[in-house]
């Protein structure tokens, strides 16, 4: 999943995909352990997506806390 896709979306459908994400990581890393896995990439892939969503998010609430410093100011 793209950066771009990913800042498309809305807050709280972004929380509903990272929460899905991170089960899918989950399950992964059983199979993994198991010795199951078939693509030992696929995690990697999960984990960068699980990042570029924590990424938009953090930078979401930053510039809400800027733009609620900026109307305090004022």
């Amino acid at each position: 999943m793209r950066a771009k896709e990913i800042r498309q979306m809305d807050s709280s459908e972004l929380a509903n995909l990272l929460e899905t994400k991170r089960e899918e990581l989950f399950k992964l890393r059983l199979n993994w352990a198991a010795g199951s896995l078939e693509d030992p990439n696929q995690m990697t892939v999960l984990r960068k997506d699980i990042a570029r969503m924590l990424t938009v998010l953090h930078e979401r609430e930053l510039a809400r806390q800027i733009v609620g410093e900026e109307g305090s100011n004022a």
